[in-house]
C-alpha cells in the first residue's frame, strides 16, 4: 500500500482527500479497461520512485565536511591523547634495555591490541574523537613493533642507531622500513575505523620519510648535501599537497557520512610545511628570485582562501612578511627610519587582516569561482 505523497500546493487545500493505493488497485483498474496493464505498471513504478525521493534525507552541500568542534571536552580528549602518546613513547624508549627485544615486543603488541579494542568499544558508543585518539595511538606503536621484530630476526642493518628514541631525533635511511610499514598499517587502520585524526601519524611519517629518503640518496654520494635535502623536502611537500587535494575532493563528493569528514587536514598541514620550508631555505642571490618567492607565497595565500584551507594562507602570509621585511631592511637598513618603517609595515598587515576579515566571505566566493565544483569552499 502506498500513501499518495502530498505536494506543497496540495497541502494548502484543507479539503483535499488522502487516497491510499495498492498495486492491486491499479491491476483492477486495468482489468476494468480504465487503463492498460502497461500504464498500471508505469504508474506504480513512478509513484514508488516519488515516494523514495520524498523519504530520502537531504544531501549535504558538496563542500561541507564533518569535523570535531574544539569544545572544552574535545580539547581534553586531544590533550590527554597527546600526553599518552608522548608518555608511552618515553616509557618504551627507557624500557628497551630493561625488557630486551622480546619483552618490549610483547609489551608493544599488548598495548597495540588494547588500544584497538578500546577504540572499537568507544566507536560503538559513538565517541568518535576518543576512539580516533586510541586508534592513532595504535598506529604510533607500529614502528616500535617493527623495530623489535627487526632486531629479533637480525634484520636491522649494521651501523644504525641502537635506541628507538633516535627515530624521532636522527635522520637515517635505516628508518625507511619502519616508515613504509607504518604507512601501510596506517592506511589499513584508517580504512577500518574511518576516523580523521588517524591521518596524523601518516602525515608525520611522510615528513620523516622525506628526510630519510634524502639520507639514503646522499649516502651513495658520500657527503652531506644540505641543498639536496632541502629540494627533496620541497618535492615531498608538493606530492603530499596533491595527495591532500585528491583526498579533499573524494571527501567532499562522498555520500557515506563516515567518509564525509576532513581527512585531508593533516596532509595539507605537513605537505605545506615541507614545501614551504624547502622553498624558504633556498638561498637566492637574485632579486628576481626573491620576488618569485614572494609571488609563490601570494599564490599560497589566495589558494588558501579559495580552498577554505587557512594553512596555505598562514604559511603564505609568513613568506610575504619575510620578503617585505627583507625589502625594508635593504632599503632602510642603515636609516633612522627603519624602526618606523617596520612599525608601519606591521600596522599595515594588521589593517589588511581587518579588511580581509570584513570581506572574507566575498573574497572566498570570488576565488572559489575559479576552482572545480568539487573543491569550492562554498559548495
Amino acid at each position: 500500500m502506498l500513501d499518495r505523497p502530498t505536494s506543497p500546493a496540495a497541502g494548502t487545500a484543507a479539503s483535499a482527500p488522502v487516497v491510499n493505493l495498492c498495486e492491486s488497485d491499479l491491476a483492477l483498474a486495468a482489468q476494468d479497461g480504465l487503463i492498460t496493464q502497461g500504464q498500471a505498471q508505469a504508474l506504480w513504478a513512478r509513484w514508488l520512485a516519488i515516494r523514495q525521493v520524498a523519504a530520502a534525507p537531504a544531501a549535504l552541500p558538496a563542500a561541507h565536511l564533518a569535523g570535531p568542534r574544539f569544545s572544552f571536552t574535545n580539547t581534553l580528549y586531544y590533550f590527554g591523547g597527546m600526553v599518552a602518546i608522548g608518555a608511552m613513547s618515553l616509557f618504551m624508549s627507557l624500557g628497551w634495555e630493561a625488557f630486551g627485544s622480546w619483552g618490549l615486543a610483547l609489551i608493544t603488541l599488548a598495548y597495540l591490541v588494547a588500544c584497538l579494542k578500546v577504540a572499537d568499544h568507544l566507536k560503538q558508543r559513538n565517541l568518535q574523537v576518543p576512539a580516533g585518539i586510541l586508534a592513532t595511538l595504535a598506529v604510533v606503536l607500529v614502528p616500535l613493533l617493527v623495530w623489535c621484530v627487526q632486531h629479533l630476526m637480525g634484520w636491522w642493518p649494521p651501523g644504525g642507531p641502537e635506541r628507538f628514541s633516535a627515530y624521532h631525533t636522527h635522520i637515517n635511511w635505516r628508518w625507511l622500513t619502519l616508515e613504509f610499514v607504518t604507512l601501510a598499517a596506517g592506511v589499513v587502520m584508517l580504512w577500518r575505523y574511518r576516523l580523521p585524526f588517524m591521518v596524523m601519524p601518516i602525515a608525520i611519517t611522510l615528513w620523516y620519510m622525506n628526510m630519510d629518503v634524502a639520507n639514503a640518496l646522499w649516502t651513495e654520494v658520500g657527503y652531506w648535501d644540505w641543498s639536496f635535502v632541502r629540494d627533496v623536502s620541497l618535492v615531498f611537500g608538493i606530492a603530499t599537497a596533491f595527495v591532500a587535494l585528491w583526498v579533499d575532493v573524494r571527501c567532499r563528493r562522498a555520500t557515506e557520512p563516515e567518509w564525509r569528514q576532513d581527512y585531508a587536514f593533516w596532509l595539507y598541514l605537513f605537505g605545506t610545511l615541507m614545501f614551504w620550508c624547502g622553498l624558504s631555505l633556498r638561498d637566492s642571490n637574485s632579486e628576481w628570485g626573491k620576488a618569485v618567492y614572494c609571488l609563490i607565497n601570494l599564490v599560497l595565500v589566495f589558494t588558501g582562501a579559495a580552498l577554505g584551507r587557512r594553512v596555505f594562507t598562514v604559511f603564505g602570509g609568513l613568506g610575504v612578511a619575510v620578503y617585505l621585511g627583507y625589502l625594508s631592511h635593504k632599503v632602510f637598513g642603515d636609516s633612522l627610519l627603519f624602526p618606523f618603517v617596520l612599525t608601519l609595515l606591521g600596522l599595515g598587515v594588521v589593517a589588511l587582516g581587518i579588511w580581509w576579515q570584513r570581506h572574507e566571505q566575498q573574497i572566498n566566493q570570488r576565488l572559489s569561482a575559479w576552482l572545480p565544483a568539487g573543491l569550492r569552499a562554498d559548495g
